[in-house]
Order: structure tokens, then C-alpha cells, then sequence
């Protein structure tokens, strides 16, 4: 396919596109083209329109009386908004701190629910953080992580495995990861298992309630737009809540945060995973971009980053393939999220002059461009054109 019946496809495909009217929601300038959503969705009008609302009354006018009057209910407020795009029921998720903390929340929580196991089990690809994170969990637990490719996870988890953890779509070349077989292994063991949300929730369909997830972390600035360091979002499974603990015992986790007791007792619920007071102005910016998930689908957001991301492989084949590209993402559209990566070797440099020219992509080490096809404001078009600025000399 040349470019120019590329481009004309494009159109028709856009003009088809049932998401096309969400694109006018976001403030992107625009002499850009804008590739990078899967690292940082880009601000929505109603974050701005919310953010000068909350700093001129909220904040100004009404200062610390905000707090009662709305700022206190936030974290569950927002949670119950996360809550359908992950298949969640209300009062489940939990939105506060950040993806790397509510992760050692979880393990930890897990680990303390099996007791006298002795190994913890990862995937080697997830996000460097979340290594981490499970290694200092092992260290503080005397258990042993075990890290194995995403399939060799089934066959590792024995009776010795406390949890399970992996990222359901991989940050680097976004495969999508078998969440039912890995969960229902873990479960066949008596292991708990926790996904790691952060490239899913938002672009791809998650249905934690069905899986029977035990747990589940994601962040706030990726597909959800919330803005840079938006808070995260924990879940815990309705049957784990009454028995589960967490080691970060703030006051905001605490039955009566405001009698200030000096013993701790944990909230009912999903609360109990809170630890201290929440980043208002950035949790604000994050439940105003969460209102567009109301207005849309999970299944059309899915369609929708499939084209994309098809168009974009078709175009691979045409134009890139034949001038040193390499296609690292799956073939295969049910298991790819919703970005595409590609080996160049001279990727980092490219990343680079691209963006000065204002397509903004993503590089990760030695070799890998990222581009991230956000439903939401993302067209086919765009694609065309981001490939036209990777062909031009």
C-alpha cells in the first residue's frame, strides 16, 4: 500500500471512527503528532477547567474547609470511576500514591495470607519498579524471587509460591500477557496473584472480577490521562478485604482516622489500603479526565486500538520493514495492547529529532521506539504521518 492510498484509507477509516469526537476533549497543540500516550496521556480541557476551579474556590475561597466539604472523598470517588474500566465492582479500588507503593502493598498483603510459603514469582520483563518492589519484599520475607519469562510463569508456580505477580501488557513490546491461564495457576496452587495494570487500564479490557483477581495495581498518567504523577489505584478482590492487611498503616487507613487514637484499626473495606493524605490537585486533574470513560466503551477503545495499531503494523510491512526496522510487538492484534514497538538501530537518535520536529515518540534501551495509539485522541492519520516522519531522509 503507497502512502498516498494509505492516507485516503486513513480518512475513511477516521471519518468511520465512533471515538473521533473524544479527540477534541484533549488540549494537544497542535502542530503535534503525538505518539507517547502509553508513558503520559496528554491534559484534557476538563483538567484544566477543574484544576482553576479547585485552586481559585476550592483552594482560595474555601481552604481547609474543602476538605469535608469534598476533598475527603476523593480516593473512593475516584476508585469507583477506575473501577468498570478494570471489571471491577464499586467500592474495590482504592485511587493514592503511586503504582510502585501500592504494589508492596499488595505483595505484601499477599505474602501475609500464606504464610510458611516460600517463593515469590515474576515475570523478568515487568517494569524495572516492580522487580524491585518484589525483591525487597523477598528480602524483608526471607523468600526467594523467582523471575522467568511470562511463559514460564505457569510452569514454576508450585505449592512453594506465595504470590504471583506480572504486568498484564508488557511496557516494552506490548504483548499481552495469558492473565487467565497465569491466574487460574496461581489459584490451582493456592498462590494469590497480583497484575500490574499500568499499560491496560484505559487501552485494553480487563475483566478482574471474571479472572478472579486477587489483586490489582495500575497508575493514573498513562491511557487514564490524570497528568504527570497522578496517583495510582489499588484493587482488592471483595473476599480478601475483611482478612487483608497492609504494612503502610497511615492514618487515612485507620476505622477513625479523625478521633486520632493512638492504637491503629483498619477502615472497613478497600479504605484499610489508603496510608496518608491525599495529593489533592493531582487527583482532581485525574477524576476530571476519568469522566470520559463514561462516555465511552471499553469494547470500542479496544476496536479502536486494534486499527491503530493494525494500520500501523500494515504500513511496517509496506515502508519500514525493507529500511532497518524491526516489528517487536505480536503480529497477532488479541495479543498486542496498544502500542507498537520497533527495533532501530539508530532508534534513540531518531526518537530524538522526531521530537524536535514535533512527533513525540518514546525510546527505551538498546534499540526500542515506542508508539502508543491512544483510542482517544489518536487517529489513523496520524499514523500515516508518523510513518511518513519515519521514512523521510
Amino acid at each position: 500500500m503507497n502512502l498516498i492510498d494509505a492516507k485516503e484509507l486513513a480518512r475513511t477509516l477516521d471519518a468511520q471512527d465512533v471515538l473521533a469526537p473524544m479527540r477534541a476533549k484533549f488540549d494537544i497543540p497542535a502542530d503535534l503528532i503525538y505518539f507517547d500516550g502509553n508513558s503520559l496521556g496528554p491534559v484534557t480541557l476538563r483538567s484544566r477547567e477543574v484544576l482553576h476551579h479547585t485552586i481559585d474556590v476550592e483552594w482560595r475561597e474555601r481552604l481547609i474547609r474543602s476538605w469535608n466539604e469534598d476533598w475527603l472523598a476523593m480516593p473512593m470517588r475516584v476508585g469507583n470511576m477506575i473501577a468498570p474500566i478494570i471489571g471491577t465492582a464499586q467500592d474495590t479500588v482504592i485511587s493514592c500514591d503511586n503504582t510502585s507503593i501500592n504494589l508492596h502493598k499488595a505483595l505484601m498483603a499477599a505474602v501475609a495470607l500464606r504464610p510458611g510459603r516460600t517463593e515469590i514469582v515474576i515475570d523478568v520483563n515487568n517494569f524495572p519498579t516492580d522487580i524491585y518492589i518484589a525483591q525487597s519484599v523477598a528480602d524483608q520475607h526471607g523468600l526467594t524471587l523467582v523471575a522467568v519469562q511470562a511463559d514460564e510463569i505457569v510452569g514454576v508456580i508450585s505449592e512453594r509460591t506465595a504470590v504471583v505477580t506480572a504486568t498484564h501488557v508488557d511496557y516494552r513490546t506490548a504483548q499481552i500477557l495469558d492473565a487467565p491461564a497465569i491466574t487460574a495457576a496461581a489459584h490451582h496452587h493456592g498462590a494469590l496473584m497480583v497484575w500490574d495494570l499500568a499499560h491496560t487500564a484505559g487501552a485494553v479490557p480487563f475483566d478482574a472480577t471474571a479472572l478472579d483477581t486477587d489483586f490489582a495495581v495500575g497508575c493514573g498518567y498513562k491511557y487514564l490521562n490524570g497528568g504527570p504523577g497522578a496517583p495510582a489505584f489499588i484493587y482488592v478482590a471483595p473476599r480478601l478485604l475483611a482478612e487483608s492487611s497492609q504494612p503502610l498503616q497511615g492514618w487515612w487507613a485507620h476505622a477513625a482516622p479523625f478521633d486520632f487514637e493512638l492504637g491503629f484499626r483498619p477502615a472497613e473495606g478497600i479504605s484499610r489500603f489508603l496510608t496518608g493524605t491525599s495529593t489533592v490537585l493531582s487527583m482532581k486533574s485525574l477524576e476530571a479526565a476519568l469522566e470520559i470513560f463514561s462516555e465511552v466503551s471499553m469494547v470500542d477503545i479496544r476496536v479502536k486500538s486494534m486499527s491503530l495499531t493494525g494500520f500501523f503494523v500494515d504500513l511496517f510491512d509496506a515502508h519500514l520493514a525493507s529500511r532497518g526496522f524491526t516489528l517487536e510487538s505480536p503480529r497477532d492484534p488479541e495479543s498486542r495492547g496498544s502500542h507498537v514497538a520497533l527495533g532501530f538501530a539508530s532508534g534513540k537518535a531518531l526518537v530524538d529529532q522526531m521530537s524536535a520536529q514535533g512527533v513525540i515518540a518514546d525510546f527505551r534501551p538498546p534499540d526500542l521506539m515506542r508508539f502508543g495509539c491512544a483510542p482517544l485522541y489518536n487517529s489513523h492519520v496520524d499514523v500515516v504521518r508518523l510513518v511518513e516522519r519515519l521514512i523521510a531522509p
